[in-house]
């Protein structure tokens, strides 16, 4: 089984390109938290586990991630985007 694992601060839009922000500007939002991104897979048709005690290893305090399981035939790229897509939908 194949596993990615997200970090809040790739959907982050306080945060650069170069700070670990993974989508574009216009798909960023203000602190995400790691329940909204598990929601957000859970919306995109994977299994999301919370691992409230990891840490993004370009950040110092822990935020958590997410865990998606079940994506062999999506790249990560592909998912971030979708997931992206939807906490947007999400805020609103």
């Amino acid at each position: 089984m194949v596993e990615n694992v997200v970090y809040p601060a790739y959907f982050d839009a306080d945060r650069s390109r170069s700070e670990g922000r993974r989508v574009p500007m216009d798909l960023a939002i203000e602190e995400p938290t790691v329940d909204e991104i598990a929601k957000a897979v859970q919306q995109v048709g994977y299994d999301a586990v919370i691992e409230r005690e990891k840490t993004y290893s370009r950040e110092f305090e822990p935020r958590g991630a997410v865990v998606v399981r079940g994506t062999e035939d999506t790249a990560k790229n592909d998912l971030v985007q979708a997931i992206a897509a939807y906490l947007g939908v999400i805020r609103e």
